[in-house]
């Protein structure tokens, strides 16, 4: 296969072209990420660092997870995902996935989020095995992160079953290499309204779905506002309230029938403290309400269900604990932040109770756009962090 050549001379290879290696993937969400597992795994091999992949359902998709140093228990958490958002439609200036210098700025689909940090990290792998390490370092790589954090659950199951206990994970989502310990968490439903048709001239006789669903839309709305009147608050964000937003709508077919169907989605991001479940049942406790009074006296077979399709959790760690005294330590800074997208984080915290700090180079800025790109000083950067953390270990 392509991959055991490409690997076999990189060992000492800077993480600029490590990172042109990994660009040069195309790990879309929705295709296949093997071929970067694979030469992961094999670049970790050619150290004698054992990989264990666990693999999705279709086996199309894996996680990686390995370990460096002689204790398996204990130590610190390095997780990345290895997917990307698509580049359809987008207009580039360079091929997306060939890694491009210019103006000291490296541009390439993921170049920013988050194969930047994957590239550092394995750039120093030499290091982390010539030093003796006191403390593991755990690399934990995922797959389909950008769909909702889907991946990552199987690499959480692997470390509570192998009862590593980590002190604490750093994910490496571009932050500015800046210390962020918060962020929303977030979660996401299909919504289905089901109505009755008839001719518009009979109005009255039918059960217009796209005016239920508009009515539904309506109160999802009136509880953003009342979040962001009522809180709860955390000042540390940019929008310090949790938030709910109808982002698509499809139904109707022609004027003159009432729509016997409409479908919409909308997402709830809420702070780490606040129960999107409560928030939830008011928005289920209302349609229930349309559906009993309104809907099912004209058609009893007029219904609003609900699919969720994206759930994780927010985060949210104190400034106080230990983890966080390191990392700023490492990074020579005081302060810290708290950012409005979502991580694995959450996941680790929640599902693990494993302190994390998000902390990679990149901006957020330049996520997810066309002429993505990281600036070589960031890598630097981060560089010089991951060598810190390696010394915090020896």
């Amino acid at each position: 296969m392509v991959f055991q050549v490409i690997y076999k001379s990189m060992n000492e290879k800077n993480s600029i072209e490590i990172l042109r290696k990994l660009v040069g993937f195309d790990t879309t969400s929705f295709k296949s990420n093997l071929d970067l597992i694979k030469f992961i795994e094999n670049y970790l091999n050619d150290f004698n660092i054992k990989c264990k992949l666990v693999y999705d359902e279709t086996k199309n998709k894996a996680n990686l997870f390995a370990t460096i140093g002689e204790d398996s228990k204990g130590g610190i958490v390095l997780s990345g995902h290895t997917d990307v958002v698509p580049t359809k439609n987008q207009k580039w200036s360079s091929d997306p996935f060939t890694l491009t210098e210019r103006d000291n700025k490296l541009f390439g689909r993921g170049s920013s989020d988050m194969k930047g940090f994957i590239a550092v990290v394995l750039s120093r792998i030499s290091k982390m095995v010539e030093t003796k390490l006191n403390k593991p370092i755990h690399l934990a790589f995922s797959y389909d992160e950008e769909i909702g954090c889907v991946g990552v659950h199987g690499l959480l199951d692997l470390i509570e079953k192998k009862s590593i206990n980590p002190e604490f994970c750093i994910v490496g989502e571009p932050t500015s290499m800046e210390v962020v310990i918060g962020h929303k968490g977030k979660h996401a439903y299909d919504v289905k309204v089901d109505g009755y048709s008839c001719h518009s001239g009979q109005a009255p006789y039918g059960v217009n779905a796209i005016n239920y669903a508009a009515k539904l839309i309506s109160y999802i709305e009136e509880l953003n506002k009342e979040k962001s009147k009522i809180g709860p608050f955390d000042n540390e964000y940019e929008i310090p309230y949790s938030t709910l937003s109808t982002g698509i709508i499809n139904g109707g077919t022609v004027l003159n029938i009432v729509p016997n169907l409409c479908l919409f989605e909308f997402e709830i991001r809420h702070l780490a403290e606040d129960d999107p479940k409560t928030i939830m049942q008011k928005i289920q406790d209302y349609a229930d309400e349309l559906i009993i009074k309104e809907m099912q006296k004209i058609s009893p077979k007029a219904n609003i269900t609900f699919a969720e399709k994206i759930n994780y959790p927010g985060l949210n760690i104190s400034e106080t604990i230990n983890p966080v005294k390191q990392v700023k330590n490492m990074l020579n800074v005081s302060k810290h932040k708290k950012v409005i997208f979502g991580t694995e984080g959450g996941l680790f915290k929640k599902k693990l109770n494993i302190p994390t700090i998000v902390c990679g180079p990149g901006s957020i800025d330049q996520a997810h756009k066309p002429d993505e790109y990281i600036a070589i000083e960031q890598l630097e950067k981060c560089g010089k962090f991951i060598d810190n953390l390696i010394t915090s270990c020896s």
